[in-house]
């Protein structure tokens, strides 16, 4: 028989209005991580794991009450670092379709189910860049869960993300019509307000497109000068938050880490010599 992963979504990462009811599982087996366990238990409390370890080692409250998982592994909720709530597989809608012609308001009821799918796969923790066009649904997404209106994982939230302008967005379209472009446009000094009215919105970290795909022959190309990037990178540590980077190219990808950046997103070139920047700078790298 196959074996049954049951992970710690519904105890570590979980946003719903639970009683502090103090729960002992009981799983065959408990991975913590690095390690596979038999004859271990898991305590927890509300939405904190109070305890973990052989059975006979953990203090059970008398009021505890006892779930035994037969032929299962528990395990550590999972993490997704770079999610998109708000869209869903362009073989389905392409990118055009869902920014243009789908309401906010159909959007989001979309992002609530996307939210209690990508919990029940087992991801206690997003971390989500960008509604893509949908504005600062995803603060209101993420309060929803967090007051346990809707089940859903823990999320880090991005907002609007910043794009230089002209460089991302729909193409082909009427230029005397104004269209949605899937993201904040700013550029120069006109970044500060931009990045501290995202913030303002309940941004938790800012998200920048680095580069995109506006070279003359459709290449991925830098789209903010290593100057700008310094500015938004100064602006959000002030803060108290990070800089994260949509970065393809490799020039790209070098001045985001040169400015500031936390992170590089996507990475499509990442070379050695990017790579030991990045480890220089202690700039993570999320795919």
């Amino acid at each position: 028989m196959k074996t049954r992963i049951a992970l710690l979504f519904f105890c570590a990462g979980l946003h719903v209005s639970f009683a502090q009811t103090s729960y002992l599982l009981l799983p065959d087996r408990v991975f913590d991580g690095e390690t596979m366990h038999t004859r271990w238990a898991v305590l927890v409390q509300g939405n904190k794991i109070m305890a973990a370890g052989p059975r006979e080692s953990i203090k059970v409250p008398k009021e505890a009450v006892t779930l035994t998982f037969t032929n299962a592994t528990l395990t550590p909720g999972l993490i997704e670092g770079h999610s998109h709530l708000f869209l869903y597989p362009y073989n389905i809608t392409d990118w055009d379709t869902q920014v243009l012609k789908e309401s906010d308001a159909y959007r989001t009821a979309r992002a609530t189910v996307h939210a209690k799918n990508t919990l029940m796969a087992g991801f206690t923790t997003v971390r989500d860049l960008g509604t893509e066009g949908a504005g600062y649904a995803d603060v209101a997404l993420k309060r929803a869960i967090n007051e346990g209106i809707i089940p859903g994982p823990r999320m880090w939230v991005a907002g609007r993300a910043i794009v230089s302008t002209g460089s991302y967005g729909p193409k082909g379209y009427d230029n005397d019509q104004t269209i949605m472009l899937g993201a904040e446009p700013a550029d120069g000094n006109s970044l500060i307000k931009v990045v501290r009215d995202q913030i303002g919105n309940g941004a938790d970290f800012v998200k920048v497109y680095a580069d995109y795909r506006w070279g003359i022959y459709g290449e991925d190309r830098p789209s903010f000068t290593l100057d700008e990037l310094k500015l938004v990178n100064e602006v959000t540590r002030s803060s108290g938050r990070v800089l994260v980077c949509h970065a393809k190219s490799k020039e790209a990808m070098i001045r985001a880490i040169t400015a500031g950046a936390e992170t590089i997103e996507h990475g499509d070139y990442l070379d050695e010599e990017v790579a030991q920047l990045m480890k220089e700078k202690g700039v993570t790298f999320m795919p």
